[in-house]
């Protein structure tokens, strides 16, 4: 029987409809105006008292900032405080998350504590001070009167508040920098770099990335004076300057004396464009005829033993997966470009080298050369809830159009401590547009999280980090590569580094056997869709759960199961209606239903707590004839509810919408689907608040039906739409993968 490829072409079924009727309903609100006038007043004029004894040059154009914290009944993003701060000459630089102890809640069954939005408010010191007497004028019923009753406080930026972690032994620190509305980055950086100076500190005159409205620096100097530096009113965090973690291998690649046999054949196909971005390659080795280009990011530094024989692991593992001591290296999908942006600057760890690497990186990116990236380093820095990091921002902002796949390493530092949160994934696998994979001891069914695999959560949105996991060899059942030199050596090793590849490797051959038309944006999702979970795992060790080892499990479809891919593009504020195509007649027994939306996503670094701009609201409806009285629609039912990962506050405002990735099984009578569909909302916000005439944004959905009774599924929902089309591959499916 002829192999049963992916169903494709299923956003010609989709066709726009009208919005559901609106009834919000009265909301409790916890606080009356004369409530938050006692309470938020003496705190406008306390601050007002800080602000009044900062130095001048320490208040740029004699701005002040100001945390302003919302109650967490109001942390959804039509509740942004934005007609207030207008009318009182303030504006919003950001926000972040915050636990807070409300002084009054609205459920009775709510607990003491919740997550809600802290907002950065900047004004001119005058327009701050004017700030109380413009609060206390405030009249009930109006739009600014209403906004001001869902301030849970009022706060003056202290120094302490923007100093993160151990600065004690630093000399070199990495400072973050608001940028204001109609101000230019460079300017801050001038302002900022004159302030710096006054107490010893110099500013690098290479280094510098915006991202969004935050301008990241670094700085030098005496650390027993960041006190004074953090009183520069535009400072949002400032932190000792981290490592790259890949100089710091979690062990050295050791030969094997035993050969291997290379492929045959060359590549399976010439077209997807693959990149590694690693340690360089080393000059004598054996991967000459599956290395497209090699390219030296920065010529005048020299290279390291250590990081070439990292960077040809990390290639190897791209190209063939784990090698079978004594068998023969499978058949690469694709030839790679390999750039060296780790070098002698990293060994001799310059402090600057974080920066200067990601300089690497984004020029790279930029190129738009590459459908698939690998990226198995980053900053030696776990993710922070409240503080997106440079290398984040840059490179999430670059993948927001959907057009490259990077896989990154979530780090080996899962053994750390766990009630420090040093085990926590690392910076910048908290990408929300990026593959982020952790690793598993074993290449067979009876797999584990391997260990050192650093564990979830991500920020929101983003929780559920890893993504996915894949081999990364353990010291049970070492992973191995491709060794230095003309010998057909192995070298066993383990580690993120090689597990990231691994997971990339099937996106890439994904893309070589179907053809240009899969977008790698949709191998992401596919990646995500077949993945197998492992009883005892939870989702915050191994995401979605293990790529599985066999390509034929991801693009072919077996006796029962049909698997159907969407892929388009959504337009702000609109609503998509797409129908899951299901044979003319009813299915008989017990049918699963399986999802997976993945969008890309463009982000606002200084929003922390509103990181992603666009957001889905999606709901199933399984029956067309099973509707309420007087209704339009059919009855709907939670295909993708709130989850494990998320906290109660994230659950309560609906947070998960904003998620880039999206995913559930459901098992339904064949009686009770008729006519399903899933209808799509696509929500755009800017800084935190809603906004219209956003961008478009492409997505892909990925459906499987599995009914058992049905072993001809397939075919008979191919006859029932005849938009659907089964994808013909561009090459072969390679016996082995």
């Amino acid at each position: 029987m002829a192999t049963r490829y992916l169903i494709g072409s299923g956003e010609l079924l989709t066709y726009p409809i009208a919005p559901p009727k609106k009834n919000p309903g009265e909301k409790a609100h916890p606080y009356t105006l004369a409530d938050a006038k006692q309470a938020l007043l003496p705190q406008i004029d306390a601050a007002n008292e800080v602000f009044g004894q900062l130095p001048n040059s320490a208040c740029p154009g004699d701005i002040a900032v100001a945390l302003v914290t919302l109650h967490p009944a109001y942390i959804a993003k039509s509740y942004f405080p934005r007609q207030l701060l207008q009318a009182a000459g303030l504006e919003s630089l950001g926000s972040r998350d915050q636990r807070v102890r409300p002084r009054r809640q609205t459920q009775i069954q709510a607990p003491p504590e919740a997550d809600t939005t802290q907002i950065f408010v900047a004004g001119k010191r005058s327009a701050l001070r004017a700030f109380h007497s413009f609060a206390n004028q405030l009249t009930d019923g109006t739009r600014e009167a209403i906004e001001f009753k869902q301030i849970e406080s009022f706060y003056a930026l202290q120094p302490a508040d923007r100093v993160r972690g151990s600065v004690a032994e630093a000399k070199v620190f990495e400072v973050g920098l608001h940028v204001p509305s109609g101000v230019n980055s460079e300017r801050v950086r001038s302002v900022f770099a004159a302030y710096a100076s006054s107490f010893g500190f110099l500013l690098h005159p290479d280094f510098k990335f915006d991202a969004g409205r935050l301008l990241f620096v670094p700085v030098e100097g005496d650390p027993s004076r960041l006190g004074e530096l953090a009183q520069f009113t535009l400072m949002r965090v400032v932190r000792k300057m981290p490592k790259i973690r890949a100089a710091r291998p979690l062990m050295r690649n050791n030969p094997v004396p035993v050969s291997f046999e290379m492929p045959d054949a060359d590549v399976l196909s010439t077209e997807p464009r693959v990149a590694v971005l690693d340690g360089g390659l080393p000059e004598i080795h054996l991967l000459d005829r599956f290395v497209r280009k090699y390219f030296v990011s920065d010529e005048e530094a020299h290279a390291v033993d250590e990081y070439l024989a990292h960077g040809l692991g990390v290639t190897s593992a791209l190209l063939f997966g784990p090698i079978e001591p004594g068998g023969q290296a499978p058949r690469p999908y694709a030839a790679v470009d390999h750039h060296r942006v780790l070098d002698a600057h990293s060994l001799d760890e310059d402090p600057y080298d974080l920066y200067r690497t990601l300089g690497h990186i984004e020029t790279v990116l930029l190129s738009r050369s590459y459908e698939f990236v690998n990226l198995s380093m980053g900053p030696d820095l776990c993710v922070e809830d409240h503080e997106v990091h440079a290398w984040t921002a840059v490179i999430d902002g670059i993948l927001s159009d959907g057009q490259t796949l990077l896989s990154v390493a979530v780090g080996n530092n899962g053994t750390a401590d766990a009630l420090a949160n040093l085990n926590r994934i690392q910076v910048p696998s908290d990408c929300v547009n990026a593959l982020s994979v952790g690793a598993v001891d074993r290449n067979h069914a009876d797999w584990r999280r391997a260990d050192y695999s650093a564990v979830g959560p991500g920020r929101s949105p983003g929780r559920r980090k890893p993504d996915l996991v894949a081999f990364g060899g353990s010291g049970k059942e070492y992973f191995h590569v491709v060794a230095p030199g003309h010998r057909r050596d192995l070298a066993a090793t383990l580690g993120t580094s090689f597990a990231a590849p691994v997971a990339l490797r099937s996106a890439v051959g994904i893309r070589a056997i179907l053809g240009s038309e899969i977008r790698p944006l949709t191998t992401k999702a596919l990646l995500i869709h077949g993945c197998e979970t492992q009883i005892g795992e939870e989702s915050g060790s191994i995401g979605w759960g293990k790529v599985p080892d066999n390509l034929h499990d991801l693009i072919t479809c077996e006796d029962g199961v049909a698997r159907i891919v969407y892929q388009g593009d959504l337009q702000a504020g609109k609503f998509l209606r797409a129908p899951l195509p299901l044979p003319k007649d009813a299915l008989e027994g017990n049918v699963t239903l399986t999802a997976t939306f993945c969008y890309a996503s463009a982000v606002d670094p200084q929003d922390a707590s509103a990181y992603t701009k666009a957001g889905l609201m999606i709901t199933f409806r399984p029956h067309v004839d099973r509707k309420k009285p007087d209704a339009k629609h059919a009855t709907s039912y939670s295909f993708f509810p709130s989850n494990e990962w998320r906290t109660e506050a994230e659950q309560r405002a609906d947070l998960g919408k904003w998620e880039t990735v999206l995913h559930a099984s459901h098992t339904f009578r064949g009686s009770s689907l008729k006519e399903s569909v899933f209808d799509v909302h696509y929500n755009a916000r800017d800084a935190g608040a809603p906004t219209s005439g956003a961008e478009r944004i492409p997505y892909t959905l990925v459906i499987t039906v599995r009914a058992t009774r049905h072993a001809d599924l397939y075919q008979r929902i191919l006859d029932a739409h005849v938009k659907l089309r089964a994808l013909e591959p561009a090459l072969p499916l390679p016996l082995r993968v």
